[in-house]
């Protein structure tokens, strides 16, 4: 079968702070703690994978393209944690979304769907930390100042992650898509921006800790903004 065709992403190609921690410094430490993590990751993920191949019809992965780094195209990896197609019904997911599965629901509020991301991160397409990687119909449309999120690495997670883990419950259940593309993307853009303009060790350390806080207080029912 013929490799799916990617579109070409906005270009940028202006200066980063701290360079050299962007480039080379962080590329490592995300390698070798990924690479650590691997093991006990596997022996979370592997029952995991069974979960959502007995619990629905479909493959057990995910994989979608998003805009990565250095304006490159990547596949973003995750556990499916929805049924199959649903991405074909719209790219937002609403609070109660019915196309979410049952082990989806409880991967998704511990954020365990993420876990396969691992792997994109020892392949260097993206980052612990980094601006959260998003759909290519949004990635397309950014301003010449946006385009500097495709100059670092995408993340795991990144400011926006943390202020909109609940983000189902701010789209509602009317007009999701229309909600997201209004209330939160904007904000979501300006997050992403500032994080690529002042990428640093500190602020990668902070974001790391606090999304940690932040799946722990959810899994509370408590929010970062409002703890």
């Amino acid at each position: 079968m013929a490799r799916e065709e990617l579109p070409q992403l906005p270009y940028w190609d202006g200066p980063l702070s701290h360079p050299f921690y962007s480039h080379v410094v962080k590329r490592v430490l995300d390698f070798l703690l990924a690479l650590i993590l691997l093991i006990p990751g596997s022996i979370i993920m592997l029952p995991l994978a069974v979960w959502v191949k007995l619990d629905s019809k479909g493959p057990v992965f995910y994989r979608a393209p998003r805009g990565g780094y250095h304006n490159r195209t990547f596949y973003i990896l995750k556990f499916r944690s929805m049924v199959v197609d649903a991405d074909k019904t719209g790219g937002t997911t609403a609070l109660g979304d019915p196309r979410v599965t049952r082990a989806g629901r409880v991967m998704r509020r511990l954020k365990l769907d993420e876990l396969p991301q691992l792997f994109n991160i020892l392949k260097g397409d993206m980052s612990f930390v980094g601006p959260r990687p998003e759909l290519l119909l949004y990635t397309m449309q950014y301003t010449p100042e946006q385009e500097c999120i495709l100059w670092v690495r995408p993340g795991v997670t990144d400011r926006s992650s943390i202020v909109y883990i609940a983000q189902d419950e701010i789209v509602g259940t009317e007009n999701p898509v229309e909600n997201y593309e209004k209330y939160v993307l904007p904000n979501k853009n300006r997050l992403r921006v500032e994080y690529a303009l002042n990428q640093s060790f500190g602020l990668d350390v902070k974001l790391f800790l606090e999304t940690i806080g932040g799946v722990f207080g959810k899994m509370k029912g408590r929010h970062p903004e409002n703890p």
